[in-house]
């Protein structure tokens, strides 16, 4: 085992938010992916996170907070954004807000922007590590930038190692893709970023339809916007109807693959398995490329085609 990553027990998780207080940075387990987290309100930890990354300062972060009352201290929330956090939080569900104030403390945690990404995880460490740190935690996927987000905290080792202070082990993540993003600053909701939380839920809640924006990646209004994102090492070619020579096949349904997300075409296992699957298709696959066999576009389907697009884009 790493000599950063820690058990989860009481003692480490209150050491871990001892490191938070003190300006360092804390990898934890959510529902989705493993978090890179710091204080949001202290710049220089929150720098630390875009060094440690090599992520771009205009890539905002979203803000993970441990009650939904927590809302209204830092953010704009009308009667939609409240009954959708009753409903979906804590969820992998993230809020694009307008922040209260001008703040110049959380200036680089919102990439200079007047809005802010708020979200309330649903998983138990990650909720007692924001409790007991006291403040708001910007957390973004704890593995290089570009690279294949991290479902387990080997994961988180073996891309940042040293440059993270402590790892809890909370086990594999169960949902394996990044929160949903819906910006809910203007009259009609906007998906930004399709995730963990099916666009057919929120629409079916919201009895309205959500416009869809892809972005814009040179100037992100929040995480996952970027053309090129979780990718592995080797080339990958999506939408693949069958395996061709020299290509190394992760399927789905009934095909024959080298690695399958998910046999019986479950979309929950294939999301939960896809981050994974693409790590150990990176190792194994030797000289040969990588293909993904066509996913579903619908239910966790979207969120897996956004992360293979950008996973397979070569601009």
């Amino acid at each position: 085992m790493h000599k950063n990553i820690f058990a989860y027990n009481n003692e480490n998780l209150k050491k871990a938010a001892e490191v938070i207080k003190n300006g360092g940075l804390v990898s934890f387990p959510t529902e989705t992916v493993y978090g890179l987290g710091a204080n949001a309100f202290d710049a220089k930890a929150v720098a630390s996170i875009f060094a440690a990354k090599g992520r771009p300062a205009f890539n905002p972060l979203i803000s993970h907070i441990a009650e939904i009352d927590a809302i209204s201290e830092y953010a704009i929330a009308d009667s939609r954004a409240i009954s959708l956090a009753k409903k979906f939080w804590p969820g992998p569900l993230t809020f694009v807000l307008k922040r209260r104030e001008r703040s110049t403390a959380m200036d680089l945690a919102c990439a200079g922007l007047e809005t802010m990404s708020l979200r309330m995880p649903c998983h138990e460490i990650a909720l007692e590590l924001i409790r007991q740190s006291g403040v708001p935690i910007v957390a973004p996927s704890a593995n290089k930038s570009q690279t294949i987000s991290p479902t387990t905290a080997n994961h988180v080792a073996e891309s940042l190692g040293d440059k993270v202070d402590m790892i809890l082990d909370g086990g594999a993540c169960k949902v394996g893709v990044e929160s949903t993003i819906i910006d809910l600053t203007g009259k009609n909701a906007v998906l930004l970023r399709a995730g963990g939380l099916s666009l057919e839920d929120l629409e079916e809640f919201l009895n309205e339809k959500i416009l869809i924006s892809h972005g814009n990646p040179d100037l992100p209004s929040s995480p996952g916007q970027m053309l090129k994102h979780y990718a592995p090492n080797h080339n990958l070619r999506i939408n693949a109807q069958q395996k061709q020579k020299d290509e190394f096949l992760i399927g789905f349904g009934n095909c024959d693959a080298d690695l399958n997300l998910s046999p019986s075409g479950d979309l929950c296992e294939a999301a939960g398995n896809l981050y994974a699957y693409l790590r150990q298709a990176d190792k194994i696959a030797g000289n040969k490329s990588l293909a993904m066999s066509p996913i579903p576009e619908h239910g966790l389907g979207l969120a897996i085609n956004d992360r293979i697009r950008r996973a397979a884009y070569k601009g």
